[in-house]
């Protein structure tokens, strides 16, 4: 069991927060209006669970806490993708208007991407422990140029430049156990100098037998905290080893200070920060083996001390039938995300729109990427979402921006991983099925 002081410490901090937290999510009847213009394209209720079959660019799904199942509804599925080549004449579809152009092929295990202050795209390659560069992503036609900035790294993942801003002096790395850093000034193509640990870690991932091993990074808008996101090491436990994990983690720059920000959250694996608001953002897995619509996926901005539930409670004051009856004292003070999404959909990377390109709506509005369901018997996922927000609030529900990485038969060729906005305002994407890159321009009507 988790220490009786570190449970103590967390339902301290939910219960000075809990007031908090009802003001930063929208009331029922504000998200009713806002849906009001858009209610014929929303799919809800049981309509809104569906599969890859139901997926379409410009479909919306609004899901409730009301349209979840019982606990054990359906059986627990064991239905991983079966990936194949790319078939011919697929490609990935999207809204009238855009247009999707695969900009680099080639990679390897290309998860998480983000943009450098001088346009350069930086790519965690997991598995062979680098960060690759991709200069020129411009949609000119031209090949992009592509560079090693860094190896011998251990897992990579989350990737961030310090001190936010157009000049950063060093590259900030995930890797499973530890977050370091490296000097850096735009445009270098290499990184220049050897790697500083920052913070060390609950390490481990499924290879080892070690858990979610992804651990994402972003600095408040300020430069004056760190948050790293770190998964849970098991689907479901409360054991000793899940101390400090399935939670947000705050350091200061030095990653000294370090303190839990937010709990009960099983594997944020994509974190954000909202660009007007400065809220952090999180794009998180939810637990397995309750049926193919428990527990649902969700995107949510985080509350300072907010507990989210597991691994006791999850969606609210909904309890886990394998955890009966433990901790009642925390039922009522856990938080309901702002946005719910297909079951076992498996959220990874987010982030919001920034740029110019794509029409005004668009601004402010966020982006994920959903890798695709192992533990459902229908597939969901596979497929890049928008989530729209109204003032830096979101309404509940989500659309399918890009999808087309499913074919009829239900084998997979795509599965995307990693997003972020270009310097020229298009959004890229990665692919670690095809170990590609992708990019999406708006064009207009034509």
């Amino acid at each position: 069991m988790k220490s009786v002081k570190l449970l103590a410490g967390r339902v301290a901090l939910l219960l000075a927060v809990a007031a908090i937290a009802i003001p930063l999510i929208l009331s029922t009847s504000a998200r009713e209006r806002i849906l009001q213009d858009s209610s014929q394209r929303v799919l809800r209720g049981q309509g809104a669970l569906g599969d890859w079959r139901t997926d379409a660019p410009g479909i919306r799904r609004l899901i409730t806490p009301g349209d979840m199942p019982k606990p054990y509804a359906t059986a627990s599925s064991d239905n991983g993708p079966r990936l194949v080549a790319r078939p011919a004449g697929a490609w990935p579809r999207v809204l009238p208007g855009f247009k999707v152009e695969q900009i680099a092929t080639g990679l390897e295990n290309p998860r998480l991407i983000v943009e450098a202050p001088n346009g350069d795209l930086f790519i965690a390659e997991s598995a062979p422990g680098r960060i690759r560069i991709v200069r020129g992503v411009d949609g000119s036609g031209k090949s992009p140029t592509l560079a090693v900035f860094v190896a011998g790294l251990k897992r990579p993942f989350g990737i961030a430049f310090y001190p936010p801003g157009p000049n950063p002096q060093f590259v900030y790395v995930g890797n499973t156990d530890s977050v370091v850093r490296f000097p850096y000034q735009n445009g270098v193509l290499k990184a220049r100098g050897q790697a500083a640990t920052i913070a060390t870690l609950p390490g481990g991932g499924f290879l080892h037998g070690g858990g979610h091993w992804t651990r994402d990074i972003v600095f408040s808008r300020d430069g004056k905290k760190m948050f790293v996101s770190v998964g849970s090491h098991s689907n479901v436990s409360d054991d000793s080893a899940e101390d400090h994990r399935a939670d947000i983690l705050e350091f200061n720059p030095d990653g000294s200070g370090e303190r839990i920000y937010a709990a009960g959250i099983r594997n944020a694996v994509g974190i954000a920060i909202h660009p007007t608001t400065g809220d952090l953002w999180a794009s998180v897995n939810e637990r397995d083996d309750l049926g193919d619509d428990l527990v649902p996926d969700y995107i949510t901005h985080v509350v300072e001390g907010g507990f989210y539930g597991w691994p006791w409670y999850y969606i609210g004051p909904n309890q886990d039938p394998r955890h009966g009856g433990k901790h009642p004292e925390l039922r009522d003070n856990v938080l309901i995300p702002d946005v719910l999404l297909q079951s076992h959909s498996a959220s990874l990377q987010m982030t919001f729109y920034t740029g110019a390109q794509f029409p005004a709506e668009y601004r402010g509005d966020g982006f994920a990427a959903e890798h695709g369901s192992w533990n459902r018997s229908k597939r969901t996922g596979y497929k890049i979402i928008r989530v729209p927000l109204h003032n830096g609030k979101a309404t509940g529900e989500y659309e399918d921006f890009v999808t087309g990485f499913v074919t009829d038969e239900g084998k997979v060729w795509g599965r995307p991983v990693g997003v972020t906005v270009a310097a020229d305002g298009s959004l890229v994407f990665t692919d670690d099925a095809s170990d590609s890159v992708w990019r999406v321009s708006y064009v207009g009507s034509k």
